[in-house]
């Protein structure tokens, strides 16, 4: 049995393809289906490693009756959030908007022409709890279609129109300045957690844009409750059950306050976001801890999330098969442990510190799970540090250290021969550009070069493989031989990110010269001309029914917050005002939504904040047989967020001369690499010493 999903590419949309259903992919032979047949659309979004979406799909589209009713009521469709995330804002806001809340899998059922009238999340198969079961409720929508379709239309147009006039009004009386930074920083500082760390009071989420607005907000201000609470919540993370002590990289999100116990799944862009989170971490803080779990992550991802070619896959899925329970799949299984297997692989003395040190019970420790999926497995995580174990046990760190260090290799090559979770290999251009960004810091600021070729790997594959150099189009999605669907506005400003970071590590001139060739695409197709800002379409997709501008900065951040800070970086390393004017437009246009809640764009306002700093540059002059690795090196450990590093040799003279006025007269001194630190366009005494350097600018 199969449906029109079989010759599809997205795992998600293969998962459904055996099911009862007659799935539909997106797209034309849907729509005419439900409009000559005058049927309703029920449309399901989800992702490959969603674990409701595979809950839903077991319960109820794997059901033969279920699929029946569906097939005989509604046209279906199914749809990949992550390659079509143009589908998925919109009608995830139309649920949003009718329902006060959403998630996935997205349920939503839509008239033949497109527009929601009813919609929500995870449905039961059975009714309960005062609430309808699927069935009951496909029944229940395809009779009010019969009896009462003038209601259903009206009430599908209303939500559209609703949707279609969703704006920000620039408010030309408020100004961009410190006090929203500060407003920003009091809204975000009222929601943190004091006593387990992180920001709210239940399920505990990473979001990597708030350390980026903390971390900057403490470079400015010098607050030490602003770094106080990044750090501690980094560290909670790190030591939590969230963090895969063995293989290395994040789980999507801790089910409780603590922590401890998390939703398995690992996402690309989790990854990516908190290498970043953590060098920043380490270079305010020199605290090798920090340096560890972003080299751990990094290396996760080179050996797990690579393809072949060198882009980076999107997921891993939480479920995985319990050999156990007669090989269902269940969530984390690939990652916990009974202590008595630990017992049987790691020796005695092994077992003894492994176990205390990363919270091992003898009947589990999984003290907050709600579906009682983890009885009897111990989560790992860290209670205690190297240095409280070994008080525990009267040992030297170094010992505990080599004790940790064995055991936690014999483990995992045990966790290994499991069954691996399935993985998402579909490669993303928003989430790649992340990575590659992540990588090319990683590798400066950790001194390793295998990171810096990975980063090249990637940028390279796109080049020649998702970006059609000739016509300038990006395409956001390649899987199996096929890339597929046009790129949208966080695809070439994600990808543009990651080319600067690329860049400012290897001061190759092609990335920033491929960078400024997209951001000049990205105004082409996606800039409101109108009101300012980008939309996150181009509006060339006539199914698509609302051309939107996302405004909060949530697990990824908007398109807009990282088009803002790109289109400044890009301005202080070509001096195009061009650049600079869409970048105030945009934060005008997003102005009256910032002063009233600023904590929804914590990105845009780290951006904000480099907008109000001085222009900052160090410029590296240097001999073209010669090179400025020393120099490079020695401030890559330094927290400079707002920095512009650029290297002149004779070849990079040529760019920048025409470009950059201020760089014209820097010269060699003594015949030797100099470094020239500038600020607002004026530059200090030059030098040839790597220690003096570092002193100016620790010194700022």
């Amino acid at each position: 049995m199969s449906n029109k999903l079989k010759t599809e590419k997205s795992p998600y949309l293969l998962q459904h393809a055996n099911n009862p259903v007659d799935w539909f992919p997106w797209g034309n032979e849907a729509f005419e289906k439900a409009k000559q047949e005058n049927k309703l659309i029920f449309l399901s979004i989800g992702y490959s490693t969603c674990h409701w979406c595979h809950v839903m799909e077991r319960e109820s589209f794997e059901n033969e009756s279920i699929a029946a009713l569906m097939n005989k009521y509604f046209v279906n469709i199914k749809v990949d959030r992550e390659e079509r995330p143009d589908v998925d804002k919109v009608y995830m806001t139309a649920v949003q908007t009718m329902t006060g809340q959403g998630g996935w899998p997205l349920s939503v059922f839509l008239t033949p022409d497109l527009k929601p009238f009813y919609g929500g999340t995870y449905f039961p198969p059975n009714d309960g709890y005062n609430r309808p079961g699927f069935p009951s409720l496909l029944e229940r929508i395809n009779e009010v279609w019969q009896s009462d379709r003038d209601n259903v239309l009206n009430s599908g147009e209303e939500l559209t129109k609703a949707l279609q006039h969703r704006h920000f009004v620039d408010s030309k009386s408020t100004e961009l300045d410190d006090i929203i930074l500060k407003r920003t920083y009091h809204q975000i500082a009222a929601g943190y957690d004091p006593k387990f760390a992180g920001f709210g009071n239940g399920t505990k989420f990473p979001r990597p844009v708030i350390f980026n607005f903390l971390f900057r907000y403490h470079y400015r201000t010098k607050d030490q409750e602003a770094l106080k609470m990044s750090l501690t919540t980094l560290m909670a993370m790190a030591s939590g059950g969230m963090y895969d002590h063995l293989g290395g990289g994040f789980h999507r999100y801790s089910v409780d306050t603590q922590w401890r116990v998390p939703h398995f799944e690992k996402m690309l862009y989790d990854q990516a976001q908190l290498i970043n989170s953590y060098l920043d971490a380490y270079q305010i803080t020199k605290d090798e801890f920090f340096a560890t779990v972003a080299r751990e992550t990094s290396d996760y991802v080179l050996r797990d999330m690579t393809s072949a070619e060198g882009g980076f896959f999107s997921a891993e899925d939480a479920d995985s098969i319990d050999l156990e329970k007669e090989g269902h799949k269940i969530e984390g299984a690939f990652y916990v442990w009974k202590k008595s297997e630990l017992d049987t692989i790691l020796t005695a003395d092994e077992s003894k510190i492994f176990c205390y040190h990363y919270g091992v019970e003898e009947n589990g420790n999984a003290f907050s799970d709600p579906h009682q999926e983890f009885v009897d497995k111990n989560i790992l995580f860290n209670p205690f540090t190297i240095e409280q174990t070994a008080v525990q046990f009267s040992l030297k760190t170094d010992k505990v250290r080599l004790s940790l260090s064995s055991s936690k290799k014999k483990l995992l090559e045990v966790r290994n021969k499991r069954p691996r979770p399935q993985r998402d290999d579909k490669v993303l251009t928003s989430w790649n550009g992340l990575m590659i960004g992540a990588l090319a810091r990683a590798s400066r600021t950790l001194h390793e070069p295998a990171y810096l070729t990975a980063a090249i790997r990637a940028a390279e594959f796109i080049f020649t493989t998702i970006y059609n150099p000739e016509q300038k189009i990006l395409f956001r999605r390649y899987r199996d031989g096929e890339v597929k669907y046009e790129a949208h506005l966080e695809d070439y400003m994600f990808l543009v990110y990651g080319l600067v970071d690329l860049y400012q590590s290897t001061f190759d001139l092609r990335w920033l010269q491929w960078a400024e060739e997209l951001t000049g695409r990205t105004i082409t197709l996606f800039w409101d001309s109108a009101e300012g800002g980008f939309y996150d379409t181009s509006g060339k997709d006539d199914s698509i029914l609302v051309r939107m501008k996302e405004a909060y900065d949530g697990a990824e951040p908007t398109g807009n917050s990282i088009a803002v800070m790109n289109l400044l970086r890009l301005y202080e390393l070509t001096n195009d005002q061009s650049l600079k004017d869409y970048a105030q437009k945009t934060l005008k246009h997003f102005c009256t939504l910032l002063v009233q809640s600023p904590q929804v764009m914590p990105q845009l306002m780290a951006t904000l904040e480099y907008f109000l700093s001085p222009p900052e540059h160090l410029v590296i002059v240097f001999e073209q047989s010669s090179n400025a690795e020393f120099f490079l090196d020695s401030i890559a450990e330094e927290f400079t967020p707002n920095l512009n590093t650029i290297v002149m040799n004779d070849s990079q003279r040529v760019f920048f001369d025409s470009k950059l006025s201020f760089t014209k007269e820097l010269r060699l001194i003594d015949g030797k690499p100099t470094a020239y630190l500038c600020k607002n366009y004026a530059c200090e005494l030059p030098t040839n010493s790597v220690d003096e350097l570092k002193r100016k600018i620790i010194k700022q």
